[in-house]
């Protein structure tokens, strides 16, 4: 990626956090919240491709009544790591209702 391509997605980012973030975060605090947000969507694609096998084996394990279930989802997801929520960051973003998704996010093991 050169130096230009680079510079205007920099701006199309922050371009977008003076947009939403502004009256909600300090203008300093936008990095507090762009970069944890930027690494949670990142691990979430990644792990979207093998996103059914996973949850398709955490229900096998769960049925087995297995405990150390890791290191089969992990290799299930194909990865080092794995998500065993039902949600993706996409479903959970496009929840219309604050309270929707709070009721979510609280009701995950």
């Amino acid at each position: 990626m050169n130096s230009q391509v680079h510079n205007q997605i920099v701006s199309f980012i922050w371009g977008i956090a003076d947009d939403c973030l502004r009256d909600v975060y300090v203008c300093g605090k936008y990095r507090d919240v762009i970069l944890p947000m930027t690494v949670i969507r990142r691990l979430d694609a990644m792990l979207e491709p093998a996103k059914q096998a996973v949850l398709t084996m955490k229900k096998t394990l769960d049925t087995a009544k297995i405990d150390n279930q890791w290191p089969a989802l992990c290799s299930a997801a194909g990865q080092a790591f794995c998500n065993v929520s039902p949600f993706r960051l996409r479903d959970l973003t496009s929840r219309a209702r604050k309270q929707t998704l709070k009721t979510d996010v609280r009701g995950l093991p």
